[in-house]
């Protein structure tokens, strides 16, 4: 994944379709739904 703002990330955790927990390397960050900046790689 890719957002604007914090870069490449991992999602390592989806929370029931509502956020995804997505780990961009220094910090993990819950983010919540809709995905307007995350663009799947």
């Amino acid at each position: 994944m890719s957002h604007d703002r914090y870069g490449l990330g991992r999602v390592i955790g989806v929370d029931d379709d509502i956020a995804v927990v997505v780990d961009f390397g220094t910090k993990t960050y819950r983010i919540s739904a809709p995905y307007a900046k995350l663009v799947k790689l």
